[in-house]
């Protein structure tokens, strides 16, 4: 089985850091599990029984345990490991307009730095390059990830 980059590349966009996501290894499925999943396993999520759990989070409970029980999952790098900070540095060091480059690079110093880059690349309408490098930069994790863990791809 081949699993699609662009499948692990999407899941990775859309990490949180309330969870991680995984790869079933058998079936390709991928799923993002938040920690409070994995506290109705270990009991640390008190006052909701199994039976009181909605079904969608259910689902995703006995998935959990599966991933605690067997080795058929693989967690994708967290949004810790992406580190969209340092994407973004390399993005503002790819921009060959040096005034510009050193306005970006200035935006994202210091508190609030996320916020001051999404500014100024809306400002300066490039908003289409970054969202276009960032995917890039997600696509060549997922095939290091995938290639770290033999995992096959397409």
């Amino acid at each position: 089985m081949k699993i699609k980059i662009a499948d692990i590349a999407g899941q990775l966009e859309v990490s949180f850091d309330t969870g991680d996501s995984y790869l079933n290894r058998t079936t390709g499925e991928l799923y993002y599990i938040t920690h409070d999943i994995f506290g109705y396993i270990d009991g640390s999520e008190e006052g909701d029984s199994f039976e009181d759990i909605p079904d969608w989070e259910r689902d995703l409970v006995i998935v959990a345990k599966e991933i605690n029980e067997t080795d058929n999952y693989l967690r994708l790098p967290s949004k810790f490991e992406l580190n969209e900070y340092a994407m973004m540095e390399r993005f503002c060091l790819s921009i060959n307009d040096k005034r510009f480059r050193d306005e970006l690079y200035s935006a994202i110093k210091g508190s609030g730095a996320f916020r001051r880059f999404k500014d100024c690349i809306y400002q300066h309408g490039i908003e289409k390059d970054w969202f276009d490098f960032k995917k890039n930069e997600l696509i060549a994790v997922a095939i290091d990830w995938c290639n770290a863990n033999e995992i096959e791809f397409e």
